[in-house]
């Protein structure tokens, strides 16, 4: 008996008696789908037994030590995936919400392929299940289940086709997935996703990467083209959204790139940019260290313009002081200390102006002599800080754990960097008056330290991660004082 015939008998057994909430079919008839929607989109077989599987944990007594004894340790996994946390005597509607945002985390985490093809085959099974009851009943459908609330189900099935669609915008199950879901909440996604279209697709391998962020890196295709490459954590919609942003950052006068189409890279995304002979300001710094202080005024002057720009519609940035809240919750310093941070936040002028979010050479170009930036996706509403202190991060900070973080990221040496970011600021300033310099440096690096502490708290900390928190929490507390 091969794998996936002993996991249709297996799971069989085990949700023999179970039936469906709204039209009471036999229960096992939905992991059998799943395992045939999946056959559609793979031939491997461990996928596709997962998907007998997937709600084993959850609906019945089998447990996951018991699956990775019988099917293996990779397809436990792939259950594991979907299996939704439980929280014992409490009731399931109070902690559906709950239990889908932490599943979710799962999917938006995870780089395996087979989870993203698992979670999409059971969703679209799902949804063929409510479309058709949905047909029959209306809205009364929701009162058979346990979130009543359709527009709390509408984010969630929304969610998962974003998370996917990076990956597989191209089968027929993604398309059928959509469909059904704009069948019941239209205009939930552009109905163009729903057919067929062919990506261009490129090879960026031995193009020149001339910048890398959290997000993407950038590459010089040819002597025309920029290619900006997404990383797996960016959806198909976090792109269009980013050209969208751009368009109009562009219509408000900023001097901001504007890709002209989608791309296929390898098994993710690219926008591509027409920037003819453009060099970002890092490559320039790192080949005419010289010229450091002309380039650290192009930048000065660029975070000006975006800084004194004031939308007229609002609405499409958030406020940047979602971002500087975030650092302080990531940070995880003792009360005290977290308390005075936002206290100094809540202290500072309100701003109703841009601030780019991510500002630095490796996301400026120049062309004709003429700054251009990228990367829109973080730009927001409110308080300059915001790309002050990420500068100060860049060029400074990081020399406080290893200069090389910075050489590597900005391609030149950390006193070229010391040495830019001091032109920057005091151009930035128009200022000579070194107490003023001073002053915004303080701030600045209060807020590029507690950013860093966060960074660094993402991840188990080693012996050595442990002292470098501990200097730059006693960097935070001085310079609060």
């Amino acid at each position: 008996m091969n794998l996936l015939e002993e996991a249709i008998i297996y799971s069989t057994i085990m949700h023999q008696g179970k039936v469906r909430k709204i039209n009471n079919s036999p229960y096992i008839l939905h992991p059998l789908e799943v395992a045939q929607i999946l056959s559609g989109m793979t031939d491997d077989m461990e996928i596709i037994t997962a998907g007998v599987l997937h709600d084993i944990v959850e609906d019945t007594d089998g447990t996951l030590k018991e699956i990775e004894k019988r099917f293996g340790s990779r397809v436990a996994h792939l259950v594991d995936s979907e299996t939704e946390k439980e929280y014992a005597g409490e009731d399931r509607a109070a902690t559906w919400r709950r239990r889908k945002e932490e599943s979710l985390e799962k999917l938006k985490t995870s780089t395996d392929i087979g989870v993203k093809m698992l979670w999409l085959a059971d969703k679209l099974s799902n949804m063929r299940s409510l479309a058709g009851s949905y047909g029959e009943m209306g809205e009364k459908i929701w009162e058979h289940l346990h979130q009543k609330d359709p527009e709390i189900h509408k984010w969630y099935y929304k969610t998962v086709a974003e998370n996917v669609e990076m990956k597989l915008n191209k089968t027929g199950a993604y398309k059928e997935y959509i469909d059904r879901i704009n069948y019941i909440w239209p205009g939930t996604f552009d109905t163009s996703k729903t057919k067929y279209k062919e990506y261009r697709e490129i090879d960026v391998s031995g193009c020149a990467r001339i910048g890398k962020g959290a997000k993407a890196e950038v590459y010089r295709y040819d002597e025309e083209l920029i290619v900006k490459v997404y990383n797996e954590k960016n959806t198909y919609k976090d792109v269009e959204r980013e050209i969208s942003l751009a368009r109009s950052v562009f219509v408000l006068g900023l001097p901001t790139a504007i890709s002209f189409g989608i791309v296929s890279v390898g098994k993710g995304y690219g926008s591509m940019f027409e920037l003819i002979d453009a060099k970002t300001i890092s490559e320039l710094i790192a080949k005419n260290p010289e010229h450091t202080d002309y380039y650290a005024g192009v930048m000065a002057e660029l975070a000006l313009q975006i800084h004194s720009t004031c939308p007229d519609n609002g609405k499409l940035f958030p406020q940047a002081s979602t971002y500087i809240e975030s650092w302080i919750r990531r940070a995880k310093l003792d009360e005290d200390t977290e308390k005075k941070l936002f206290d100094i936040i809540a202290a500072r002028p309100v701003s109703d102006r841009l601030v780019h979010g991510d500002f630095h050479t490796g996301n400026v170009f120049l062309s004709n002599n003429e700054p251009l930036f990228i990367d829109v996706d973080r730009m927001a509403i409110g308080d300059p800080i915001v790309d002050l202190s990420s500068i100060y991060l860049f060029y400074v900070g990081y020399a406080e754990l290893d200069p090389k973080i910075i050489e590597d990221f900005m391609g030149f040496s950390v006193q070229t960097a010391s040495a830019f970011y001091h032109s920057f600021l005091k151009q930035y300033l128009k200022t000579d008056d070194e107490a003023e310099i001073e002053k915004a440096v303080r701030s600045s690096s209060l807020w590029a330290f507690v950013r860093l502490i966060g960074q660094m708290k993402k991840k188990p900390l080693s012996d050595k991660d442990k002292e470098s928190v501990k200097m730059l929490t006693e960097k935070v507390r001085a310079l609060i004082d």
